[in-house]
């Protein structure tokens, strides 16, 4: 397995990312994969990924593999140094921030371990989980032509203040009968409960802000994303398992029968627009990851690879 090793990037030269790479083995074509983390897990947990997908290929092409933690997340300890100074260290840069040190990374790893000066290149799969997901949307959104393929696990609600997933009982439109016979003042708890822990307003530890989120995917269908060959990537769009999400959401508060109700529904139709970011015959999805909640890649990462290894199939 992979060491963890650190480096600068030249856009900001004073703070330390911590990274895995591991190079390819017997490729025709220069591919990497590069893992792109959410708000909640860290770099480590893509480890058994690329084990396994390498164990699964053994004998066969193996593409050159990419983890990182952003700034302040997991091993990397430095905050973002541009974040010095703002007026709230939990919204200290947006996404688009993130995008950059993304192609920034990806630009040096690509010179540094791959020897090839042309970023652009190269094939490249973004792997990723919950925010990360629309990290790699709007990488391939800023950077057209260049990513194949994505895998996308569980990508976060980004055009949503989640609050709103649920019905407002002191709206003046409210209808009782959207609540299913479940109690009124439940869902008045559940609404506060979301707000407090995954409204947009709400910061991160690492200073990712989602403040502008909604402004910059304001649609989970659109904009279709332009591959390397002439048509969109291959995406694969991947969601939670109901059940097994509906028993983890237990733990921060909202009932079983409100997730079921409200929030799974909503969720798959968000995922069924992203099965549309590409052409239909590049498109596969929305599954579910059985047995997994919100974070696929810890639940099952066996269907990962199993995943992956179909894209890395089609790419390689």
């Amino acid at each position: 397995m992979a060491e963890v090793q650190y480096l600068a990037l030249t856009t900001k030269p004073s703070a330390q990312l911590s990274y895995t790479f591991e190079a390819p083995q017997a490729t025709s074509k220069p591919v990497l994969v590069v893992f792109v983390n959410g708000l909640g897990l860290p770099q480590a947990f893509w480890l058994p990924v690329i084990a396994q997908i390498k164990a699964l290929r053994q004998g066969q092409s193996i593409p050159a593999f990419l983890t990182y933690d952003r700034f302040g997340q997991g091993q990397t300890t430095d905050r973002d140094p541009q974040d010095a100074g703002a007026e709230d260290p939990m919204h200290g840069h947006d996404c688009l921030a993130s995008v950059q040190d993304l192609r920034q990374l990806i630009t040096q790893i690509t010179q540094d371990k791959l020897g090839i000066s042309d970023v652009d290149s190269i094939s490249l799969i973004l792997v990723s989980n919950s925010i990360g997901c629309a990290l790699s949307r709007l990488y391939a959104q800023e950077h057209p032509g260049t990513v194949a393929a994505l895998l996308l696990l569980d990508s976060v609600l980004a055009n949503s203040d989640f609050v709103s997933i649920f019905p407002d009982p002191d709206a003046a439109d409210f209808d009782p009968a959207a609540l299913r016979g479940l109690p009124v003042e439940a869902i008045r708890a559940v609404r506060a409960g979301i707000r407090r822990i995954f409204h947009p307003d709400v910061g991160s530890k690492e200073g990712l802000s989602r403040r502008n989120l909604r402004e910059l995917l304001p649609a989970s269908d659109a904009p279709v994303l332009k591959g390397p060959a002439g048509h969109g990537p291959y995406v694969t769009v991947v969601g939670h398992d109901f059940d097994a999400f509906a028993e983890e959401s237990v733990k921060m508060g909202p009932p079983k029968p409100v997730t079921n109700l409200f929030v799974n529904p909503y969720w798959h139709r968000y995922n069924e627009g992203l099965a549309k970011i590409t052409e239909v015959k590049y498109s596969k999805g929305p599954i579910q990851a059985p047995n997994a909640g919100h974070f696929i890649q810890k639940d099952n990462p066996e269907f990962v690879v199993q995943e992956l290894n179909e894209l890395l199939t089609k790419v390689l």
